[in-house]
């Protein structure tokens, strides 16, 4: 999923620096990036929820940035693919920011499905309404959506994409900074919200797993990640 370069510029850090404005790293940013990504990998085989840091769905293939250092939920998909012989990996992105790390890996990859819900205009800049390719969709929303106009797009867009694709997988990156609470952003989904979007996701195929990406309020993750996993484990199509 990334460059060999890149990886061993992360494995050699010695002392604190940054990768860009938002994205420190240090001597132990290494084996942190690879706790990450294993627990992705973990989550993935046994349908669990991966809560990690750092996130991932910002880190490209030459680099990491936003606070993204290895993509997390690109590494499980490769992996599941690779050692599990799963075909066809759907991966749904409700962070409130654009997963434009993930949608690069797999921009010209027929076998990988990346849909994405997200704030826009907004960091990181990509993801407009112009940016979709047959296995990338894009749902741009404007600032100020709810509950309201995310489960709209999600019956509407999402879920028909999904369908049509036929998944055998279905990976989500779970940021919680679209939550009304959140500083990051400008989007109002209740926790509600995201019992209903992580509901949704799970209908969608046989197997589902969840990573987690953006949050940035302390005191209401813990409450929005529990509601998430109520919706994943209310609607689960796994036996």
């Amino acid at each position: 999923m990334h460059a060999p370069e890149y990886l061993d510029v992360l494995e050699r850090l010695r002392e604190p620096s940054f990768l860009d404005p938002d994205t420190v790293v240090s001597e132990t940013s290494w084996t942190a990036a690879l706790l990450a990504a294993g627990i992705a990998i973990e989550a993935a085989e046994n349908s669990g929820f991966a809560l990690v840091r750092p996130p991932g769905h910002h880190a490209r293939p030459e680099g990491g940035m936003g606070f993204c250092l290895v993509n997390n939920v690109a590494v499980a998909a490769r992996h599941m693919q690779a050692e599990h012989g799963v075909g066809r990996v759907a991966i749904v992105d409700y962070d409130v920011h654009h997963g434009n790390g993930t949608q690069e890996i797999f921009w010209e990859d027929d076998t990988v499905l990346f849909v994405s819900l997200h704030q826009w205009p907004f960091y990181p800049g990509t993801g407009g309404p112009a940016e979709q390719s047959k296995t990338t969709v894009n749902i741009p929303m404007g600032a100020g959506s709810g509950d309201e106009e995310y489960l709209l797009a999600f019956d509407e867009v999402v879920m028909p994409a999904v369908e049509q694709f036929g998944p055998d997988l279905v990976l989500v990156s779970a940021g919680f900074d679209a939550h009304e609470e959140d500083p990051l952003a400008e989007i109002r989904v209740t926790a509600d919200g995201f019992r209903e979007l992580s509901g949704r996701c799970a209908a969608l195929a046989p197997r589902v797993a969840a990573v987690l990406e953006g949050g940035y309020n302390i005191a209401t993750l813990p409450r929005l990640v529990a509601a998430a996993l109520a919706g994943f484990a209310e609607n689960t199509t796994a036996g």
